[in-house]
């Protein structure tokens, strides 16, 4: 199920609410007679917030620093049935008598604890403030500065998370499955281990996606993928969709472009099939979020001195000053996620879009025109 993107609600737009102090029923309370006085008798009273009252969630918040955030697309949080949570100390998908820690340090794991603190850039004073999770979010808003985007080569969120979190003891803040459902599995001021240099400052994501292979060596792709008598390439996940954990099962399955795209990434050439367009949808939902809730993460990729995108690892000093989305190649040397199909232009373009408050874009939001509301 798609998520409506109201013109009220923007991706990064906080769910403000204030439970302990009722500030909410005081404000309300404290704009009736502006109303009255501009002749709206009739506004109906506010709705007394009352010990116990449930808050209503919509589906699409993402948490930073304990505070909901609005992205306007699929969000499953840890703490929601069929979330995946990085927080635990035992592996998810082993009988419970075999999931706690001495048994999965016997199975080669080498911490409980899959993440760790932010706190390069910080001085001694506020580690000690944060070191037990006492995070600000204008302090956060310091620290974070880069988006790393990954593909998992898993297929499927749910095999991304058994990967990460029983068999290597990692983690990632976000993973996005096929249908388009977004997954966050920590809160954002957690550095989680995802891009070694570059988890202290970074939001991370996992794409699930078979990956890229060198031409002749595409094996994995030829049985996620198949074309049918009509000509159509189709996602086909060993297993079927429903027992992989794909909760839209009406979704496309479909990658964003038929054919495999062949491309470059640090000077080697790769075939990659595209995300699907449900994928592309949220990820540019989300980063539009990102970049709205951090203002020093930059809407952008990593280019060369023409505009285009880079397509090789950062130099350790390019990568120090650089602020924004990238890829997990321009990280590590060994790395070539998110591929050559990545499309970053769709990503990159879509979210400065999301991100326009202009009063035209409001109005085609709305779904109407200066001439039409004439």
């Amino acid at each position: 199920m798609r998520i409506p993107c109201w013109s009220s609600r923007r991706p990064g737009a906080i769910l403000a609410l204030f439970p302990r102090s009722g500030l909410l029923s005081i404000l309300a309370l404290a704009l009736v007679p502006v109303a009255t006085a501009r002749g709206q008798d009739s506004a109906p009273p506010p709705t007394p917030i009352r010990p116990g009252t449930p808050l209503e969630r919509t589906g699409d918040e993402i948490i930073v620093c304990g505070q909901l955030f609005h992205t306007t697309a699929p969000v499953v949080l840890w703490t929601d049935p069929g979330g995946y949570d990085a927080y635990r100390v035992e592996r998810r998908f082993v009988p419970l008598d075999q999931a706690g820690w001495r048994e999965s340090e016997a199975a080669g794991l080498r911490s409980p604890v899959r993440f760790g603190l932010r706190g390069d850039r910080l001085t001694p004073d506020q580690v000690e403030q944060v070191r037990g999770g006492g995070w600000s979010l204008p302090l956060l808003q310091q620290v974070v500065d880069q988006f790393v985007i990954h593909y998992d080569v898993a297929g499927t969120s749910r095999t991304c998370f058994k990967v990460l979190h029983d068999l290597r003891g990692l983690s990632v803040h976000f993973m996005l499955d096929v249908d388009g459902t977004i997954y966050q599995t920590m809160d954002l001021k957690e550095a989680a281990y995802h891009a070694t240099i570059a988890n202290r400052r970074s939001i991370g994501i996992e794409i699930a996606n078979m990956g890229a292979y060198p031409p002749g060596r595409a094996e994995a792709l030829d049985r996620w993928y198949e074309k049918g008598p009509d000509g159509v390439t189709r996602l086909t996940i060993p297993g079927g969709a429903e027992a992989a954990g794909v909760r839209n099962l009406d979704a496309s399955f479909l990658p964003d472009r038929p054919e495999p795209v062949v491309g470059t990434v640090r000077g080697m050439e790769l075939v990659q099939y595209d995300l699907t367009p449900e994928q592309y949808d949220s990820l540019t939902r989300l980063t539009a979020s990102l970049c709205t809730i951090f203002p020093k993460l930059e809407c952008d990729y990593p280019r060369d001195a023409s505009g285009n995108l880079i397509t090789d690892t950062l130099s350790r000093e390019d990568w120090e000053s650089y602020r924004g989305l990238l890829g997990h190649y321009h990280v590590q040397t060994n790395k070539v996620d998110p591929g050559p199909a990545f499309q970053w232009d769709r990503v990159i373009e879509g979210a400065r879009a999301l991100m326009d408050p202009s009063p035209a874009r409001e109005r085609d939001e709305a779904g109407g025109s200066d001439a039409e509301g004439r």
